[in-house]
């Protein structure tokens, strides 16, 4: 890992967001939606077989139910033992933000208020390249489910077997997703935003992916809702010399599973800075002179992620406020 001192030029770099678009990825992508439009399934099928390797007939896109009670012999049995408890943890987090129609009387007398509906069709897409994202599958189904969406969708690139990964099929099973569909890429944002023979159409597009498919929503919004535009995963991780160094390394390596990730660790510690600027992980280290500094420069970054892995934590999250998701304590 690289020590990045705070003010200088690669420190600004850091704060920075790079907002420009790569129009090589502009440009094929806005082809790939067209051809979806124009020629439907059979642009989706060449386009699996030229980006994912895989030939496949239209029949062949919806996973069968087949496929999906096989998926059961292909993983280990604690792992749907565990669904149950992720399915509550989940559900309990995401009731609080549960929106409710509601009705006032002005001081003439008539009624206002707000009427919240269910969409009929949501897609979810779910990465599946380096590492398949099951997580995406909870958190994005599970409130779905829990917002009244009639009709959930999932696509997900096919592996070289012509299937999809079984952790993912496994997942959505259980949470009783009505189709899914082993497409990957800007043809199934396409897919999803236009529909095809095959595919159906959907009021609503979630769910993270790479470059392609991330600008792949950003040309179809309009045509169909999506839910943002997330740019490359990152995270901060905030130590002392009291953080435990094996959650330390082995949050950082998880992080480095993300091809286009970003790893900032922030400490005061010089002994953590020394230790971890010889680990072969990417990513940049920050010394700063306390725990107030490394909430500030937190400010200044605004991470997707932060991590305070102090014995302490209390005390310096209550000075984040720019930050998407903030995990409090050693754990």
């Amino acid at each position: 890992m690289r020590l990045v001192r705070v003010g200088s030029k690669q420190f600004q770099k850091l704060c920075e967001r790079n907002v420009c678009r790569n129009k090589r990825i502009t440009e094929s992508v806005r082809s790939i939606i067209e051809n979806v439009k124009l020629y439907g399934d059979d642009a989706v099928i060449k386009y699996t077989k030229k980006f994912d390797k895989v030939k496949l007939a239209p029949k062949d896109l919806k996973v069968s139910e087949c496929e999906t009670s096989g998926a059961y012999q292909d993983i280990n049995s604690e792992f749907v033992s565990t669904f149950k408890a992720v399915l509550n943890n989940i559900t309990k987090f995401y009731s609080k933000q549960l929106k409710k129609s509601w009705k006032i009387k002005d001081a003439d007398g008539v009624l206002l208020g707000e009427k919240v509906t269910p969409l009929d069709r949501v897609g979810v897409y779910v990465p599946s390249g380096t590492v398949p994202l099951v997580s995406s599958v909870y958190m994005t189904v599970i409130p779905a489910r829990m917002a009244g969406v009639k009709k959930i969708v999932v696509v997900t690139p096919p592996n070289e077997y012509r299937s999809v990964n079984p952790h993912i099929l496994v997942v959505a099973n259980l949470l009783k997703v009505d189709e899914i569909y082993k497409v990957g890429g800007a043809q199934a944002i396409a897919a999803l935003a236009f529909g095809t023979r095959t595919i159906p159409k959907v009021d609503k597009i979630v769910g993270p992916g790479n470059a392609y498919v991330t600008e792949a929503k950003r040309q179809v919004f309009g045509y169909c809702g999506i839910d943002m535009l997330a740019g490359p995963t990152e995270v901060v991780i905030i130590a002392n010399h009291l953080s435990d160094m094996k959650f330390i390394k082995a949050d950082l390596e998880a992080q480095a599973e993300h091809f286009m990730g970003l790893s900032i660790l922030i400490t005061n510690s010089k002994k953590i800075v020394k230790i971890f600027k010889k680990e072969n992980l990417k990513g940049f280290i920050i010394l700063v002179k306390n725990m107030d500094e490394a909430a500030d420069i937190t400010n200044m970054l605004a991470p997707e992620h932060v991590e305070v892995l102090t014995n302490n934590p209390n005390r310096i999250t209550k000075r984040i406020h720019n930050a998407g998701a903030i995990f409090s304590g050693p754990y």
